[in-house]
């Protein structure tokens, strides 16, 4: 897979910062999902979407799995921003609290991860993920991940 080949060549800051511009290409989980890397800085991530019908489940509604994903790639990410060159990482726990439904009429989501603790082989952060039109919180999350040599 080309975008995971250059991860441990610079910073993860360096390489989040590659993908947002394109010079990268996005992983295969955020073209499948839709995801949109709108900003990222150190310690800080945000992805979008925009649900569609491909994203319901059977009750007519966004699947809850979007919300997950959106949280565990938002904290990864914010994580992700602060390794130094051939440091990885991987989430060990991700908890995830939903508010509101999401469906097609919600419009554009957006969902943030800040770094909330980074230590020598853990980190923790958190996500909110609301309506880009309302600001109404549709979930929020934490996630603990694990740091190692690359």
């Amino acid at each position: 897979m080309p975008v995971a080949e250059g991860r441990l060549d610079g910073s993860g800051l360096e390489f989040l910062i590659a993908m947002r511009e394109g010079r990268i290409p996005a992983p295969p989980m955020a073209v499948l999902m839709g995801f949109e890397l709108d900003a990222v800085e150190h310690g800080r991530a945000v992805f979008a979407v925009t649900p569609e019908e491909f994203h319901y489940n059977p009750i007519g509604v966004v699947h809850g799995g979007l919300a997950a994903t959106l949280i565990d790639s938002a904290t990864g990410c914010a994580v992700h921003s602060t390794l130094e060159r051939g440091v990885a990482y991987t989430s060990l726990e991700v908890k995830v609290n939903f508010a509101r439904p999401i469906t097609r009429e919600t419009g554009r989501v957006v969902c943030e991860g800040t770094v909330v603790h980074r230590g020598r082989t853990i980190a923790t952060a958190e996500a909110r993920l609301t309506a880009e039109a309302t600001g109404k919180l549709l979930a929020h999350g934490t996630a603990t991940c694990l740091l190692m040599p690359g």
